[in-house]
């Protein structure tokens, strides 16, 4: 009786955990059609999954409101780092990093998978 009723709490907590888990955690299908990885808690972390820059950390996000995220993002190609924001909107989510105080903005939209 006691292991059924262990095991029915542990899939309740893993079930749970999931749920609870913020909707920008996953991976994302970028613009250039690699695969990134966002993880993490109170700071999210950015990882490339696939490509010629995979393995690399290209950023990271903290949550400033509803759905919306502010950081550092960095160019895997020249490992130039810019502050950063992301907007999520359902399974998109709209990523930019602007230099010089937002004079000059790159932006990019990702999308779940």
């Amino acid at each position: 009786m006691f292991r059924k009723l262990s095991l029915a709490l542990a899939a309740t907590l893993i079930v749970a955990g999931a749920a609870w888990a913020d909707p920008i955690e996953g991976n994302w299908k970028t613009q250039a059609g690699e695969t990134a990885a966002i993880a993490g808690g109170g700071s999210f972390s950015i990882t490339l999954k696939s490509g010629k820059y995979a393995g690399k950390t290209i950023g990271s996000l903290k949550a400033t409101g509803d759905n919306k995220y502010a950081g550092n993002i960095t160019d895997p190609a020249n490992d130039k780092t810019y502050s950063g924001k992301a907007t999520l909107s359902g399974t998109s989510l709209k990523m930019s990093g602007c230099v010089l105080g937002g004079l000059i903005c790159k932006s990019q939209t990702w999308h779940k998978l």
